[in-house]
């Protein structure tokens, strides 16, 4: 049996967590965040909405059905949600060394080493993440023994979308209708979803001016990080939102904290965030509720939207907001993602909504 180098985990406020060294072999620092996702880890590190974040995953068998093979077809990914890798550390419980799936093509060690991301296994992830319910969200380090101490990073002082946006247009598809989508850190479902619906999509990097451009649709997708970074993006918003023949705008995620603050809303940081496939949320005026896939640090304090503008969903869980729209024109967002990849696709039909209105 290998022989596995100790690791530790230290939080900021001092606490320590043992456990064993797997993945890239060198320390990382970065914001210690939880998910409660049973499945999709795959999905969940190729995310770019964790960037700057050491991941802990609070399911305690992870690598069982090891990676797929790293494919892409039109420029997407087949199997994963982006090109990369963006989580900077992961934290989990039981390490399955042994994986049995009919795609996998590599464990999720090899993976690891691959993309130089460090993990650490053999820890109390249910202790970790009570810590991290009741301080909330903190920085971190995870230190392989032997090796040197990480430099401190905080993601919340770099502006992580300017990191994970494409940084020239790319196209998707064919269509008589053209969306234009604003890269904030999209995950490629998003542009699957719209790809399969039959529109072209044009992907332009988060601080385009898309205001001169002739699109029949805005897209707004989700991102890692602090939304004030993005003060480009909601200039633009405020453009197209108030432009006198205003076109179709869909937000999920960080777009629709963009999108909010476009609207006179602010923005806040959560205690520990919603990561997770079973948050529940319900649309507003109505009873229908539906459970979604989530991964956020930051909410929208929707109690300063300007006139026009109302809420559209809410969290059932801790009253926060989920997503607004305008009362007249054609512009919505929702902070889950319908998209999900992985989770639940109950909420796909709002790309249907959001097609019907090009």
């Amino acid at each position: 049996m290998v022989e596995y180098n100790p690791a530790t985990l230290e939080l900021e406020n001092g606490l320590i967590f043992k456990g064993f060294s797997f993945g890239h072999d060198q320390a990382v620092h970065g914001e210690v965040v939880f998910s409660t996702a049973m499945v999709g880890y795959p999905e969940s590190l190729t995310d770019p909405s964790f960037s700057g974040q050491i991941l802990c995953v609070t399911f305690p068998l992870i690598g069982n059905y090891g990676v797929p093979a790293d494919e892409f077809i039109n420029g997407l990914s087949r199997y994963f949600e982006s090109e990369k890798i963006h989580i900077r550390g992961l934290v989990i419980s039981d390490y399955s060394f042994e994986y049995s799936h009919w795609n996998a093509t590599k464990s999720l060690d090899q993976w690891l080493k691959e993309h130089k991301v460090p993990g650490i296994f053999g820890v109390d992830t249910r202790e970790l993440t009570k810590v991290l319910r009741e301080k909330g969200s903190m920085l971190g380090s995870v230190t392989p023994a032997g090796r040197a101490p990480a430099t401190k990073y905080n993601p919340d002082e770099e502006n992580q979308v300017s990191l994970v946006s494409c940084k020239e247009p790319i196209r998707y598809g064919k269509g008589d209708k053209k969306v234009v989508l604003v890269d904030c850190g999209v995950k490629h479902n998003i542009i699957r979803c719209l790809v399969n619906r039959g529109v072209e999509v044009i992907r332009v990097p988060w601080d385009y001016d898309f205001t001169n451009v002739e699109y029949d649709g805005l897209f707004v997708s989700n991102g890692p990080g602090n939304p004030d970074y993005c003060t480009i993006t909601v200039e633009n918003l405020k453009k197209a939102i108030n432009n006198d023949n205003p076109k179709p705008i869909f937000g999920i995620c960080m777009g629709n904290q963009l999108l909010s603050k476009a609207a006179g809303a602010s923005t806040y940081k959560l205690k520990y965030g919603h990561r997770s496939h079973n948050q529940p949320v319900r649309m507003s005026g109505t009873d229908r509720c539906f459970i979604t896939s989530q991964n956020h640090g930051y909410a929208v304090d929707d109690s300063a939207l300007e006139m026009g503008w109302e809420t559209l969903f809410t969290n059932m869980n801790d009253g926060t907001n989920e997503g607004i729209r305008h009362e007249s024109k054609p512009f919505f967002s929702c902070q889950f993602h319908p998209e999900a990849s992985s989770g639940p696709t109950d909420t796909e039909f709002l790309f249907d909504d959001f097609i019907n209105l090009l």
